[in-house]
């Protein structure tokens, strides 16, 4: 499948500001069944590119005169749906396995997952669909109720959340029955365009080897129509754009999304 996709993220401010420093994790890699055909980031400021811990293509924005808005424009082609090859692993599985302050657990959340610990040593994997089917069950998914900075064990115990949430307590579980789990940020197309925004899921990597990616909120395995773009211990190592700045006053962000496939083209805005 060719995705073409096109992420804005604009922000405005009341009063200007002095000087903006931003992390972007904007720009998807090769791997995990994907090819990147041409992408870039056009945005009113300097960019120095890197690669953080995790392996993520990453861009230092630097705005060091007065500005009030900061338009940042990522997208390019991805072809999906290809065989699928895992990147090199940067940092020993035992990191995936450390307790964030967003995948925390709680006595529920513990008892929660207690009910699949005996699965936990098998070698299959297919225990971790009901996992991901439980999840969604107990927590189903509705805007409005959490924040990004919700932790997991918080949203357990709202029963409601949005995809991060259930990356979140998904990944809670996994690092709790001793299999290494990290949070993804990325795309997701659908025919009908009812989800095409940024999206979250979870790569778990199993008992007999390699990552697998679970979508809970759709409650699927990944396939052709996700689109990575980085992957972390929780939201925070992962999310598309995160920074701080001095002056501004009050700040607004408008983010809009868009994604089309062989001509077709739909938009979502947020």
């Amino acid at each position: 499948m060719q995705l073409n996709i096109e992420h804005r993220t604009h922000y405005r401010y009341s009063d200007l500001v002095n000087y903006t420093i931003q992390q972007l994790r904007l720009t998807p890699a090769d791997g995990f069944g994907q090819r990147v055909r041409h992408w870039e980031i056009r945005v009113n400021g300097h960019l120095h590119r890197f690669q953080d811990a995790h392996g993520n293509a990453t861009h230092t924005l630097v705005l060091d005169n007065p500005h009030d808005e900061i338009c940042i424009v990522a997208g390019g082609e991805v072809e999906t749906g290809l065989p699928c090859e895992a990147g090199q692993q940067r940092l020993p599985l035992e990191v995936y396995l450390r307790r964030t302050e967003l995948t925390g657990m709680d006595a529920k959340l513990q008892k929660f997952a207690d009910k699949f610990a005996r699965y936990a040593e098998d070698a299959a994997d297919t225990w971790l669909d009901d996992l991901m089917h439980a999840i969604v069950k107990r927590v189903p998914y509705a805007r409005g109720n959490t924040a990004v900075n919700t932790d997991a064990a918080t949203a357990f115990r709202l029963g409601a959340g949005v995809c991060q949430d259930h990356a979140h307590i998904f990944i809670a579980c996994c690092r709790y029955l001793g299999l290494p789990a990290r949070y993804v940020s990325g795309y997701l197309f659908t025919q009908d365009g009812s989800l095409m925004e940024s999206h979250a899921w979870a790569d778990v990597h199993r008992r007999d080897g390699g990552w697998r990616s679970f979508d809970v909120s759709n409650g699927c395995r990944t396939n052709g129509v996700h689109v990575r773009l980085a992957t972390g211990l929780d939201y925070r190592d992962a999310c598309p754009v995160s920074g701080v700045r001095a002056g501004g006053g009050t700040e607004s962000m408008g983010v809009s999304v868009l994604v089309n496939q062989a001509g077709q083209q739909q938009a979502q805005q947020q």
